[in-house]
């Protein structure tokens, strides 16, 4: 697992490899991840929208955006946690993702970005 904080909102990502949806001899790899987003600041935030940059081994780079995550633009008020998952296909065995988040303040509508923190995408069998 890798955290990251920035302006005070952790973000928390474990990324697996899922053997189930994935297909080597077709050059289709899925990961799914998990992410945690804690608000440690004093004050209430909604999550507006999301960038990912996804780099694959292969020399691929693809940069996804977005509004909020999984269908969502949660409210978050300080302590609060959101818990999500979801995935990413690469063409080969080893890639990683990063990118951020843009949050906005509720108690004065100013917006602000995030980092979520580099996370490898590797099948578990590269790293014996």
């Amino acid at each position: 697992m890798v955290k990251i904080s920035t302006h005070n909102i952790e973000i928390s990502v474990e990324a697996k490899y899922w053997s189930q949806h994935s297909m080597p001899r077709e050059n289709h790899y899925f990961f799914v991840y998990f992410i945690t987003i804690e608000n440690k600041s004093d004050f209430s935030v909604q999550l507006l929208r999301r960038h990912w940059d996804i780099f694959d081994s292969v020399g691929d780079r693809r940069a996804v955006d977005g509004e909020g995550v999984v269908g969502e633009t949660p409210v978050l008020e300080p302590g609060q946690k959101f818990k999500y998952n979801s995935g990413c296909n690469l063409q080969s065995d080893m890639g990683y993702m990063k990118g951020h988040y843009t949050f906005m303040k509720l108690m004065d509508s100013k917006e602000f970005n995030v980092n979520i923190p580099v996370f490898d995408l590797i099948v578990p069998a590269k790293l014996n």
